[in-house]
């Protein structure tokens, strides 16, 4: 697994990609990470690491695992998720970020954390949130409220577009704007089956995840849209997106895939964790 992670690492750094997102409960993914940096002799700073605290991975590599993952948002965990990532990536981590901060999680209005944070800050590191949710937008403005933040990362795709006034807000503001899920959890590629994707995308000589990477790297918002792959395959089709030509005409096109935020998050909510 490690051996694939650094082809994939390789593969991205080579094809332009200089942002790498990780997090406590991402399984190994700090530590990955950690010995690819090691490995291309990377110095802190040639690349930007950025990394969550919030979740605390409990699956044990096993995909039937219950639960795949347990979600504490207190200063308690910041102290100590903070305290295991700097012992794993070292000078190297210079972003860290809530993790799928909510309103009702409470993590924006909790004193103790939010001291911690801007304690952090002031020290230098670059502080960040992630939001999760059919209420992004709300959480966002409350993040900006809050005035801590360096950065946002938020879901936006051609199925879940409601953060994207909420976004250019933050870009605004003078946040950089990290988008996840650009692939709508795996429902926007080739298994995912829209129909009206695959169709252009073919008018296009290209792959339904090109072009949903095309989408979000054409809003003016958006400083980086991650990817998910973990296959130099599938890293480089995502950067097929690069080759994209997002127009008028293909935003129209696409535009009838959008869905209510509630139904959006219903259905992720119901696919298979993995």
């Amino acid at each position: 697994m490690e051996r694939n992670a650094h082809r994939v690492l390789d593969a991205a750094f080579d094809g332009g990609v200089r942002y790498f997102d990780a997090a406590r409960s991402y399984g190994e993914a700090e530590a990955f990470l950690a010995s690819w940096l090691e490995r291309r002799g990377l110095r802190p700073g040639e690349v930007t690491v950025g990394s969550k605290w919030g979740y605390t991975y409990t699956a044990g590599w096993r995909v039937d695992a219950e639960p795949a993952e347990v979600k504490d948002l207190s200063a308690a965990t910041l102290r100590r998720q903070l305290a295991e990532s700097r012992a794993i990536l070292g000078p190297h981590l210079c972003l860290y970020q809530i993790h799928s901060a909510t309103l009702e999680s409470g993590v924006l209005e909790d004193q103790e954390v939010l001291d911690e944070l801007q304690r952090l800050r002031e020290e230098g590191m670059a502080i960040g949130v992630s939001v999760t949710g059919p209420e992004q937008p709300q959480t966002i403005r409350r993040a900006l409220e809050v005035g801590i933040f360096d950065t946002v990362q938020a879901t936006w795709n051609l199925l879940e577009r409601s953060s994207g006034p909420a976004l250019a807000a933050a870009d605004a503001a003078g946040l950089g704007v990290i988008v996840k899920e650009v692939l709508a959890n795996g429902r926007l590629t080739r298994r995912g089956g829209e129909s009206l994707l695959a169709q252009v995308a073919a008018e296009r000589y290209t792959t339904p995840d090109a072009v949903a990477f095309a989408a979000v790297l054409a809003q003016p918002w958006a400083d980086v849209a991650l990817s998910g792959a973990t296959t130099v395959e599938q890293l480089e089709s995502n950067l097929a997106a690069l080759d994209v030509e997002w127009d008028e005409e293909l935003d129209r096109r696409l535009a009838p895939l959008a869905e209510e935020p509630a139904q959006y998050w219903t259905t992720r909510a119901a696919l298979p964790w993995n």
